[in-house]
């Protein structure tokens, strides 16, 4: 047991290196509330793909998905996705800015209303396809992604790197015993 011990510890430190995922609470333990100053919330937070949101809230308010135009305005007839159920969590799945209002107008007129910039996380996103040359007969890649979309709480995730620090742990413990 004490000649694996250094191979357990390598193998917990390499999946401990490569979890990159923070879960982020808008708002804090004031959560998604027209009291909440979320532009401040925002302001010092880095976002990556990968990252999780958890927004909590009564169930009189809701959360909804807009388009940065819907967003300026607090336009809340015209949503991507809307969330009623005071507990969600969205998991940040692509690179660039999403916006999200209450979907009571007058709070979101009032500043109920987050936008949250996603920047490209390598240890997470998949590789991508390169292009065929131009006058090749190749298919081009698709524009659909593999990553997750649903609203479950990602608690680590990596590449490449941590299979093959896995793999490489657990070969050297069979190896060692």
């Amino acid at each position: 047991m004490a000649k694996r011990l250094p191979v357990y510890v390598l193998v917990i430190l390499s999946l401990a290196l490569t979890c990159t995922a923070t879960t982020y609470t808008v708002g804090d333990s004031a959560g998604w509330d027209i009291s909440t100053d979320l532009q401040t919330w925002e302001k010092n937070k880095t976002f990556y793909v990968g990252d999780v949101l958890i927004f909590q809230f009564s169930s009189s308010n809701s959360l909804e998905e807009v388009t940065q135009e819907n967003f300026n305005t607090c336009n809340t007839t015209n949503v991507l996705i809307a969330y009623t159920n005071g507990n969600t969590t969205i998991t940040l799945t692509k690179p660039g800015p999403m916006y999200f209002i209450s979907g009571n107008k007058l709070y979101c007129l009032g500043g109920q209303k987050l936008q949250v910039n996603v920047e490209n996380n390598q240890a997470y996103s998949p590789a991508i396809a390169p292009e065929a040359a131009s006058g090749s007969n190749l298919p081009q890649p698709s524009s659909k992604s593999n990553l997750p979309t649903s609203g479950g709480v990602m608690l680590m995730h990596g590449g490449w790197g941590t299979l093959m620090s896995v793999s490489l742990g657990f070969i050297m413990a069979i190896v060692s015993s």
